[in-house]
């Protein structure tokens, strides 16, 4: 059995509402409500939802980027949540993160040898000789060449600025990295080349991903399992190949059918979700998915349905499966 990297525990992240002149506190959004789940070694576990479901969120909280408030999340036997700030710095070279908009997150005024030197030096690794070589062998990695050292983040392309965000991720040798979007600003083409850099290294260097994204289409070749995610809950997960075959919950269906097939004598009746996502500050009783679920009936509007496991590696959180014997 692999070894249990990552144990998240009814983790939560709340958001307050300030209004008027002295900012009282008008409500909170419930951006992450009470969400669990673990993750191995080596694997890869696909976040997914639409925008604004909390996913984002859940890997900053996890990183402690965004301080939770209220659950635990350990991390390789330690405890990230009752960690001081000080101690937690020094777990991020063990836990890293890959950006969504590789130009937002990388220093324009800087070279790319700067930026990919900077988490060396933040936590102490090597001399600045070893540190230079280590930049040239990262850039020849992820594809690029040593001689890109010397260039600005302007001078590239979406899908090489994204290398080098990876790079930089991989420069502290981490056990883990949180992978936030980080194909979605890029061109179709692009995507599926930085996707597979992405499992090369995986294999290259026994990394462990959480791979967060809006499009269940992209994460299906990535993960092993896939975590479907709506208003800040888990509704579903699964391994990949029962999630894409068979998925439970409605709103993952409703998701898959929404994933073009290219084929076009293969023509699918997509599930129509009525109405818009509610606001996370005022979330539905019950079933946060009620409102727009087809299937919805009167104990999906007053009791919450319970996180469960209907069949092997297999959990969801649906009132249509609750009589299922386990």
């Amino acid at each position: 059995m692999t070894n249990l990297l990552l144990k998240v525990e009814h983790l939560k992240k709340y958001f307050p509402i300030r209004a008027g002149l002295f900012s009282t506190n008008k409500g909170e959004v419930k951006a992450v409500d009470d969400l669990s789940f673990e993750l191995y070694e080596g694997e890869t576990l696909g976040i997914v939802g639409e925008s604004g479901c909390g996913k984002s969120t859940t890997g900053r909280a996890i990183m402690r980027l965004s301080e939770p408030t209220s659950g635990k999340v350990t991390f390789d036997g330690v405890e990230l949540t009752a960690l001081s700030e000080k101690e937690m710095r020094k777990m991020r070279r063990d836990i890293q993160m890959v950006f969504q908009d590789p130009y937002a997150s990388l220093n324009p005024r800087h070279t790319v040898e700067r930026i990919l030197e900077e988490p060396l030096i933040v936590h102490g690794i090597g001399k600045a000789k070893e540190r230079k070589e280590k930049v040239h062998e990262y850039l020849e990695i992820v594809g690029l060449s040593a001689y890109h050292a010397k260039r600005y983040p302007h001078q590239f392309s979406g899908g090489q600025r994204q290398r080098i965000g990876i790079a930089r991720a991989l420069m502290t040798n981490p056990k883990l990295i949180i992978a936030d979007e980080p194909v979605s600003a890029l061109d179709v083409s692009i995507q599926a080349q930085v996707l597979n850099l992405m499992q090369k290294l995986q294999e290259d260097l026994k990394l462990t991903y959480i791979f967060i994204a809006h499009d269940l289409g992209v994460v299906r070749h990535i993960s092993d399992r896939v975590g479907v995610m709506y208003l800040g809950r888990m509704v579903e997960l699964a391994d990949s190949d029962s999630l894409y075959e068979e998925p439970l919950h409605p709103y993952t269906q409703a998701l898959l059918l929404a994933v073009p097939i290219p084929d076009p004598l293969h023509h699918r009746e997509p599930i129509v979700l009525e109405g818009d996502i509610p606001s996370p500050s005022n979330p539905p009783t019950g079933c946060a998915f009620h409102t727009r679920c087809p299937y919805a009936s009167d104990i999906c509007k007053v009791t919450a349905p319970l996180f469960r496991k209907v069949k092997p590696g297999h959990s969801v959180a649906c009132h249509l499966y609750n009589d299922v014997q386990h």
